[in-house]
């Protein structure tokens, strides 16, 4: 009965052997665990790093999960140990078979194994890791200095969701950037107003003089002073170059020569200020995430015919947010971008996600169409007057 034991244990382990080596391996599921850890279960998964095949063990906790890799090598002795003594059942899928051992009341191992019909075993590991794609790497210094990872580079699971913000910005910035002539600039200013705990900050930094290679200067505008001396910190420990913080809002901080203008959830009409600043600056870039819309609001008289639909006032609230920012993108053309208007992923996990990208056209073009859709749009909804428009006729006036 011991050898029984022994060889269906020992012909489980060497299938999950040959399937990592051959390539047929697709994940591992060990179950019943024995410790004493709130570990629920253990998923084992190949993982392309670097180009190295590795192996990602995903612990699920009753409150967490931690994530850890580990070489081929070094990854199978792991599991030799852990199907040995701490887990009662393991269940192998390959793209030739599923096998399940399990040990018994009696500790008894049982073997079961049948064949299935998948028969590739390639796509399924480029699959798992088209999934991972990241556009920051996960090993930077600063992800370890903001808290993002710990000292071996892994993601802290509560900084989950803000790692898959920080990688969501930097793809769209990164599309923008390819239809600017930023990638052969000689230098470049980047302002980033409401920077806070500038994630996105070191994250733009990262990017531009890190994976481009290019010699930026990256401004982050905070009016907590806290929070400014924290970042100066934070930069000055990790000797990042070309990366400093200011304390002061955009309604009075002095810019010249912005390449790229950023500003998340600014405050009702700050975000018209920071759009102006990046207009009057000449910005090619300038990415605006919108908050509390309370300027346009109270000044919609409602039209007869949506008058039902707008008297509750959430629809209101939707229907002044949608107004005051399609003004806002109109204006933009109105001044030479291109711009766009989408969902984005919030970066404080609210609702506020809406963000206008606006990317500076290479050549003018006639705006006379578009003035006279904003005018239109004013005139129906009663609206008497829009910061932004006011900031830019100004400016004209001078």
């Amino acid at each position: 009965m011991q050898k029984i034991k022994r060889d269906n244990e020992q012909k489980f382990q060497q299938i999950l052997t040959d399937s990592i080596t051959n390539g047929s391996f697709v994940r591992l599921v060990l179950g019943k665990y024995q410790g004493t850890e709130p570990l629920l279960r253990l998923e084992i998964s190949p993982l392309l790093l670097k180009e190295q095949l590795q192996l990602r063990f995903l612990s699920e906790y009753t409150t967490n999960h931690i994530t850890k890799n580990f070489s081929v090598s070094a990854g199978i002795d792991q599991l030799k140990h852990l199907m040995t003594d701490s887990f009662k059942q393991a269940h192998l899928f390959t793209t030739k078979q599923q096998c399940q051992l399990s040990i018994s009341k009696k500790g008894k191992y049982l073997l079961h194994c049948q064949r299935t019909e998948q028969t590739q075993a390639t796509p399924l590991l480029s699959e798992h890791n088209r999934q991972k794609q990241r556009y920051v790497e996960q090993s930077r210094p600063f992800l370890t200095a903001l808290g993002v990872t710990d000292q071996q580079g892994q993601i802290i699971p509560a900084m989950s969701n803000k790692w898959k913000q920080i990688n969501k910005f930097i793809e769209i910035l990164q599309a923008a950037v390819k239809e600017t002539e930023l990638l052969s600039a000689q230098q470049l200013h980047v302002a980033d107003f409401g920077s806070g705990k500038a994630y996105l900050t070191f994250a733009m930094h990262d990017y531009f003089c890190h994976t481009l290679g290019l010699d930026a200067q990256i401004t982050g505008v905070e009016l907590r002073q806290n929070l400014v001396n924290l970042c100066n910190d934070t930069a000055k420990a990790i000797q990042l170059k070309g990366l400093q913080f200011e304390q002061g809002d955009v309604k009075h901080f002095k810019a010249k020569g912005i390449n790229v203008m950023v500003a998340l959830h600014a405050c009702d009409v700050a975000t018209d200020y920071a759009i102006h600043m990046g207009i009057r600056t000449g910005a090619e870039i300038i990415m605006c995430s919108p908050c509390c819309h309370k300027e346009i609001r109270p000044q919609i008289s409602l039209p007869v015919v949506m008058a039902p639909m707008l008297k509750h006032g959430i629809h209101l609230g939707q229907e002044a947010e949608m107004v005051t920012d399609s003004l806002r993108a109109l204006l933009l053309e109105a001044h030479g971008y291109q711009t766009k208007v989408f969902e984005f992923i919030s970066l404080e996990h609210t609702s506020k996600n809406k963000m206008i990208l606006a990317i500076k056209r290479k050549t003018a073009r006639d705006n006379s169409a578009v003035l006279k859709q904003i005018a239109a749009i004013k005139q129906f909804y009663g609206i008497d007057q829009h910061c932004l428009e006011q900031l830019l006729q100004a400016e004209s006036t001078e």
